[in-house]
């Protein structure tokens, strides 16, 4: 049987590929986390491919947050990106591993293009300030799998998923992504009866996507996909910041005063992805509701609290 290696297996999308494989009973995967190896250092990564020898790999480490992380850690992020990024793919050709699905973010996008994205304009601009670190490293992850494929004939193939949210995520209320973030701001204001502020405007829009239909459309990309050309993982529906907190409020009864503090970024106002490559590809794949994904996302982090993963501690 087939052994496929998952790297960064200890974060949202990991997570969610152990619940799916477990569902499809498959065994002969190895679900590496920081524990196994620090994929920062070649050395370790290196040992980590010698021992597990995988045929497939799919690739989801990376250093990761929300807008204050990135904003506070630019150079952090691209450096262990890069390094990250750099040391998997090399080891995975060096082993002479038959695919590897990576991933990249919309974030990767420059700031000022014209809408929707697509992946052949990833590189045709600057991307916004308040990422432009991780933004940069991830470019990079394309321009390696690309280089990797002209020279070598690696079958590297990159995704680039919308916003993704779900169980096990980052729940920190500094470094963490929106909707975790959000999720976990608002329980303490109910909890402590207080007000609960949030920043920015909340007119920005974001396409949000649910982390087990990102591990449905990996496995089927495993199966599937063989382009270079990077696949945009998205339902291509918007919800702004406002709707967004409103929904979260709602599902935790929450009914304190909600503030939006408007001195504070909103990051990129919008950010529409194009779906049609997806759709031309997989056209009966059907995303979750983000009013079911949210349900599901929240009952999971109240029944785990406070033993979530929150790298606030």
């Amino acid at each position: 049987m087939t052994k496929i290696l998952v790297t960064g297996s200890d974060g949202l999308v990991g997570f969610a590929l152990k619940k799916l494989a477990k569902s499809k009973k498959i065994t002969s995967i190895y679900f590496a986390t920081r524990k196994d190896a620090d994929l920062v250092d070649f050395s370790a990564t290196k040992r980590l491919f010698k021992r597990v020898k995988p045929e497939l790999v799919i690739h989801l480490a990376a250093e990761v947050g929300g807008i204050g992380g990135n904003m506070m850690h630019s150079g952090e992020y691209f450096r262990n990106n890069v390094l990250i990024n750099v040391n998997v793919l090399e080891c995975a050709r060096i082993f002479e591993v038959k695919k590897l699905v990576s991933f990249m973010s919309t974030c990767v996008f420059p700031d000022k293009i014209e809408y929707p994205l697509k992946a052949e304009n990833i590189h045709n601009g600057v991307p916004h300030p308040s990422n432009f670190g991780y933004a940069y490293a991830k470019r990079m992850l394309e321009v390696q799998s690309s280089a990797y494929r002209k020279e070598w004939g690696c079958n590297y193939i990159v995704l680039i998923p919308t916003n993704i949210y779900g169980e096990n995520d980052n729940w920190s209320v500094k470094d963490g992504h929106v909707i975790p973030s959000l999720i976990h701001k608002i329980f303490i204001a109910k909890r402590d009866s207080k007000s609960f502020h949030v920043w920015g405007s909340g007119k920005p829009l974001r396409e949000f996507v649910y982390s087990l239909d990102i591990a449905k459309l990996i496995f089927w990309a495993l199966a599937k996909y063989n382009s270079e050309k990077p696949l945009i993982l998205t339902n291509s529906k918007e919800t702004s910041i406002f709707d967004l907190v409103k929904l979260i409020s709602k599902i935790i009864k929450y009914k304190g005063e909600i503030i939006f503090d408007s001195d504070k970024p909103d990051g990129q106002f919008r950010k529409p992805s194009d779906s049609s490559d997806l759709k031309k590809l997989y056209p009966t794949f059907k995303f979750t509701p983000i009013e079911t994904g949210l349900n599901k996302t929240i009952k999971w982090f109240i029944k785990n609290y406070p033993e979530v993963r929150n790298y606030d501690k």
